[in-house]
């Protein structure tokens, strides 16, 4: 090799960075003796910055575009000016490229519950969960703040941090939003915006941004949902007394559908069509309310129903139950339900069926 190419290879070096990952965020040139050369390419994509360090300090930040660093505020780390030290320059100068594009689906969310003083259902718990975006938008400051002298500085490093900014600046901004829990589903999107302007200034002194903020579901703890469930139930009923002559006009026609019933159920009936007649007869003629309230309809008989082998069977009046329980059909143990009664139960643990296997015949009679 000639003493032309020897200086050539000297004087000419090319810096570029391209990334295949997705969490990297800052990457450092590796250079041997950390030795830019005298008139160097330096190569900065688009989404990319390169930050200069030059004896220890931050020197410049180099935007998208390509550089020759060649000019008399660079550095000039050429082993040809330093021929006391046999080719090895003493001035150390190094190159950062930050990664400026915006790093996505990163998540967020509570650990714990937030307390909160809802206008309707008082002091209420809740818990919070999305995404957000993050980018670099000051390198420099990320740099000094951040990164530091880390040769490759990954997302993982700071989204912990980040993560408990978010969760802070969400629990002040919902405490003082005073929108109602049952209305935060309509307003994620002006809440997310919200935190996001909340978290900027601090996020501002890592040279860092959050372009947006999602809120992707705010939930309740599970007893107040269950009964926030029980409040929608009631009112889907509307009006509870109309709801409970419903309620009757159903138990009638299932009674009188009833086989087993008999002339009992027929009867009884009969007596609930004949009072619920009454009260349409004694309304006027706009339909008004009567003067003098009606007496109630007759209490509603339970009728039964028995499982066996899989099948069920029913429905059957008390006196039917009670005949089977004569006959042998039915005993303690057989399975039997009704209306309002949580699941099947073994008849002898109902009380009302219980009776049935306790009645023993008088005593016969002295001769």
């Amino acid at each position: 090799m000639g003493i032309f190419d020897f200086l050539t290879g000297e004087f000419i070096d090319v810096i570029h960075w391209t990334d295949n990952t997705r969490d990297t965020m800052v990457w450092r040139f590796e250079r041997e003796g950390h030795e830019i050369k005298y008139g160097a390419k330096l190569t900065v994509r688009e989404g990319q910055a390169a930050v200069f360090v030059h004896e220890g300090q931050l020197a410049d930040v180099f935007t998208p575009g390509l550089y020759m660093l060649e000019t008399n505020n660079m550095p000039i780390m050429t082993t040809l000016q330093h021929w006391d030290h046999g080719f090895k320059s003493p001035f150390k100068s190094e190159i950062y490229y930050v990664n400026t594009t915006r790093f996505s689906n990163l998540k967020w969310g509570t650990k714990n519950p937030i307390m909160v003083r809802d206008p309707e259902f008082g002091p209420t718990r809740l818990r919070a969960f999305g995404t957000y975006t993050v980018k670099v938008a000051d390198p420099a400051v990320f740099m000094r703040e951040i990164v530091g002298t880390d040769g490759e500085f990954t997302m993982d490093e700071i989204s912990y941090q980040i993560r408990n900014i978010i969760v802070q600046e969400f629990s002040r901004v919902i405490a003082s939003s005073g929108i109602p829990v049952l209305d935060m589903a309509a307003n994620t999107a002006d809440l997310g915006k919200l935190i996001a302007s909340a978290i900027d200034p601090t996020m501002k002194q890592y040279g860092l941004t959050i372009p947006e903020l999602y809120i992707e579901n705010i939930s309740l703890p599970p007893a107040v949902e269950e009964a926030l469930d029980k409040r929608t139930s009631m009112g889907l009923a509307g009006d509870l007394g109309k709801f409970t002559q419903y309620s009757a006009a159903e138990a009638m026609t299932s009674a009188a559908n009833n086989p087993a019933g008999g002339g009992m159920a027929a009867g009884l009936g009969a007596g609930m069509g004949m009072a619920m007649a009454g009260q349409m007869a004694n309304q006027g003629p706009w339909g008004a309310a009567p003067a003098v309230a009606p007496p109630p309809p007759p209490p509603v008989e339970h009728v039964w129903h028995i499982a066996v082998a899989g099948e069920v069977t029913g429905p059957f009046s008390k006196a039917s139950m009670g005949r089977m329980v004569t006959d042998g059909k039915l005993s303690r143990d057989s399975m039997v339900w009704t209306q309002g009664q949580d699941g099947w139960k073994q008849a002898g643990e109902v009380m009302e069926l219980a009776q049935l296997f306790t009645i023993l015949p008088p005593p016969p009679p002295t001769a």
